[in-house]
This record gives C-alpha cells, sequence and structure tokens, in this order.
C-alpha cells in the first residue's frame, strides 16, 4: 500500500463537502509533479485530506477507489485524475504548524515543498500524522 497527501483549498473544495458528495475525482493538477504522484496512485491507497491558504490542517483521510484516468475538465492529455472516496475526518486536525514541530516529518514535501498539492508519504509519516491526529 502506497501513501499520499492532496491539498485542496476549503473554499473551493471543503472536506465537509468531500463528504456531502460522497465521492469525487482529484482534478486541477497542473503540475507535472503533482501529476506524476497521481499516477503513482493505486486502488485501496490511503490519502490525507488537506486544507490549505486557510486553516493549513490535515483533517481527514481518504481512500483511492480508480486509478488515474484522463482529468475530464481538460482535452490535453498531459492531465489525469483518479477517484477519492472519504474514510474518516481525524479528531483533531494537525496543523502545519504542528507537522512542522514533529522532527519525524521534517522531510516530507508538505514541509520542503510548499506549493506540491499531491504527495507521497512513506507509511511512518503518514501513521505519526494519524497519530497526532487522534
Amino acid at each position: 500500500m502506497n501513501y499520499f497527501l492532496v491539498k485542496s483549498e476549503p473554499f473551493k473544495y471543503s472536506w465537509e463537502q468531500f463528504n456531502k458528495d460522497g465521492r469525487t475525482f482529484w482534478d486541477g493538477v497542473r503540475n507535472y509533479q503533482a501529476r506524476n504522484n497521481i499516477k503513482l496512485m493505486k486502488e485501496g491507497d490511503l490519502v490525507l485530506f488537506y486544507h490549505s491558504n486557510e486553516g493549513k490542517n490535515v483533517v481527514g483521510v481518504a481512500k483511492v477507489v480508480k486509478e488515474f484516468y484522463q482529468d475530464p475538465t481538460t482535452a490535453d492529455a498531459n492531465w489525469v485524475v483518479v477517484d477519492l472516496v472519504p474514510v474518516e475526518g481525524l479528531k483533531n486536525p494537525v496543523s502545519l504548524a504542528q507537522i512542522k514541530a514533529e522532527e519525524s516529518l521534517a522531510d516530507i514535501s508538505l514541509v520542503k515543498q510548499g506549493r506540491l498539492s499531491v504527495m507521497q508519504l512513506k507509511a511512518e509519516e503518514f501513521d505519526k500524522i494519524l497519530e497526532m491526529g487522534s
């Protein structure tokens, strides 16, 4: 199993809206590194949902239910999406400040590459953030 983190600005697509929808395709990625990370996602992989700009918190866990396919919002074949479903919200959202303060998370892309919208995590990094949110 692989682990990822996706970022969304809450005013564009929030964790609450994701839960209401029950399923979504993760679109709007226009960065090649983020796109390449989407292509690594496999059915069953777990994904942390992060509110960027407002809040700056990891707020929930999602699961990949459909592997990458052409982004239906563009005709450009360079861009792909995956389908995600919500799994559970975190009891206590984990802030960017908390993540930056945790030594074991110093090398994650959320800290090193703040503008990257889809990033891979190691299992122990994913587990640490979940532990921090429980």
